[in-house]
């Protein structure tokens, strides 16, 4: 399978010549080694395992990282817990900028890019490798593919990058579009997941079936422990389902049967495992009068469409998730371009009680953007009514022009304050 740049290759390259432990994460298959055996291949690359205790990593750190002198890539260290207090004392030895050995020091007289760490869970570990490394670590999340790396297009300064640095001269200088060529719906049914992306149409299902089945009797089996694990596999059909909908602990729960704080610990599993993520909602001044319920999202449309036996592109075109699906994808497509940011912008959704609401809202300094995700290729002014809505219960926020993204032929104004963009501009 030929190899694709990723956008976070550059900030990648640029942490480590920073920091002395650079710990790269996200979901299964997202193509975290892929990156980097692609970036540094000549860095030794030791894999974990849940049950194999390679090398003796678990049983001897210390000799393990003896046999093994940095440069170094340990891939999945969740599995080898034991290690992240020998690779503090080891980066906090001191040294000078030449020490003869090709290695060399930042400004705290630490040597610079030694450990590369990658993790599929958010759990202990890594929270214990944020904690000891503090000041010596630096994170990098990584998803599936955004689709300026599924069109192999530049990177460079995306349309997110330029919405946010001049939001008021954007909509003089349409974005171009990039050249994909597959259609909205099954680029939705595939999903982003980097082997999704060249298998053939006939094997899609299966690799979803197989991806579904490992994550669930093995990552989420190490992350909690539950006592009916076909009630847990219905629990993350029904997630799929709710993709893109605001979270109510107790209504999931009454569908299962499950309490409202299982249902709490079940989807904080999901966020574990890279799987699922929530946007909170803005509160602003009237707290009292909006909703204060997170959206939440599955993290891959194509996973979602499995999930909802929905068995090819074209049964998407008329699935009353068709439209759920796509915000979740735009919502994802968002996620990955501020990641390459230095500064990402926040994210949060607006809902008032009276139904107005806001799909995404950006945050960054001190300036609001608000966007409208609709499934439609003809945008009108009509789609923009959340978004005056919400200029007018903050009239004194500092909002910049808005955005409608949908699958649209063409950057057009909609009305004074908001354009319509196409979803798959560069």
């Amino acid at each position: 399978m030929k190899y694709k740049k990723r956008l976070l290759a550059r900030k990648l390259t640029n942490m480590l010549k920073r920091f002395a432990v650079v710990v790269v994460t996200g979901g299964r298959q997202v193509g975290k080694s892929t990156l980097l055996t692609h970036e540094l291949p000549d860095w030794e690359a030791i894999v974990f395992d849940p049950v194999t205790d390679v090398g003796n990593a678990r049983h001897d750190p210390d000799l393990f990282l003896d046999n093994h002198p940095p440069p170094l890539i340990l891939d999945e260290i969740q599995y080898a817990p034991e290690l992240v207090a020998s690779i503090k004392r080891r980066v906090d030895r001191p040294t000078t900028p030449s020490t003869g050995d090709g290695e060399h020091a930042n400004t705290a007289g630490r040597r610079v890019s030694q450990y590369v760490l990658t993790g599929s869970q958010q759990w202990s570990v890594l929270k214990s490798i944020s904690e000891s490394l503090a000041g010596r670590a630096v994170f990098l999340d990584l998803e599936g593919f955004c689709l300026t790396e599924i069109a192999q297009a530049s990177g460079e300064d995306s349309w997110l990058e330029h919405y946010l640095r001049e939001p008021r001269e954007f909509p003089a200088s349409a974005p171009p579009r990039l050249t994909l060529s597959r259609t909205l719906y099954e680029q939705l049914w595939r999903g982003f997941l980097p082997e999704t992306d060249t298998l053939e149409l006939d094997w899609i299902a299966d690799f979803h079936r197989a991806y579904l089945r490992t994550y669930i009797e093995r990552d989420a089996r190490l992350v909690t422990d539950v006592s009916d694990w076909q009630q847990f596999g219905r629990f993350v059909r029904l997630a799929a389902a709710l993709t893109a909908q605001e979270i109510n602990h107790s209504q999931l729960g009454r569908e299962l049967g499950v309490t409202p704080q299982t249902a709490r610990r079940w989807l904080a599993t999901l966020q574990a495992t890279f799987q699922w993520y929530e946007v909170p909602a803005y509160h602003g001044n009237t707290v009292k009068r909006i909703g204060s319920k997170p959206k939440g999202y599955l993290a891959d449309t194509g996973l979602a469409c499995s999930l909802q036996a929905i068995s090819t592109p074209q049964a998407l075109a008329g699935h009353p998730l068709a439209g759920a699906l796509f915000e979740s994808a735009v919502v994802a497509e968002i996620r990955k371009l501020a990641g390459t940011l230095a500064t990402p912008p926040v994210l949060y959704h607006w809902r008032s009680q009276g139904g107005a609401e806001v799909d995404l809202l950006l945050e960054r300094d001190g300036t609001f953007f608000p966007i409208e995700i609709k499934l439609t290729s003809h945008p009108s002014s009509r789609d923009t009514r959340g978004i005056d809505a919400f200029r007018a219960t903050y009239p004194h926020l500092k909002i910049a022009p808005g955005l409608v993204i949908a699958p649209a032929a063409r950057f057009e104004p909609l009305s004074r304050h908001v354009c319509a963009l196409p979803w798959d501009c560069r």
